[in-house]
């Protein structure tokens, strides 16, 4: 299994962000399993929307809830109690709330990788692509 961030998603999602290429690239090779979590899912469309693109939102709401191209995560209530520890123990490192939700629910699931554009998924200590 493969974690994927809201940066990947929103350069995924973006043909004009300077990533989509290299991170449309490396999803269309690859035949990991791919992971993403409900605050992943919600940052994504959020941003797509404050960006003025409501029209990729809705494409990138059907890849995540229609496709079955990607397998969402529910962070649990325990999950969110777990982010909240790592959120204030890590707060020299600016991670977000969902960057702290990510690293626990990666932890937990076992997930060695991720495609990610920001440096905080290295901090986690797991491989980032692309």
């Amino acid at each position: 299994m493969v974690f994927v961030d809201t940066s990947a998603w929103f350069a995924f999602f973006l043909p004009v962000d300077p990533h989509h290429k290299r991170v449309l690239a490396w999803l269309a090779s690859s035949s990991e399993r791919l992971v993403t979590t409900d605050f992943v899912v919600d940052e994504t469309l959020t941003l797509l929307l404050a960006r003025g693109e409501r029209r990729r939102a809705h494409e990138a709401g059907k890849l995540f809830f229609e496709d079955n191209a990607v397998r969402i995560h529910f962070v649990s209530e325990s999950q969110v109690h777990k982010a909240w520890i790592v959120f204030q123990q890590q707060a020299d490192q600016r991670w977000s709330f969902t960057d702290c939700t990510s690293k626990v629910v990666i932890d937990d699931l076992g997930i060695g990788a991720a495609v990610a554009l920001d440096d905080h998924f290295r901090q986690f200590g797991i491989r980032v692509f692309p």
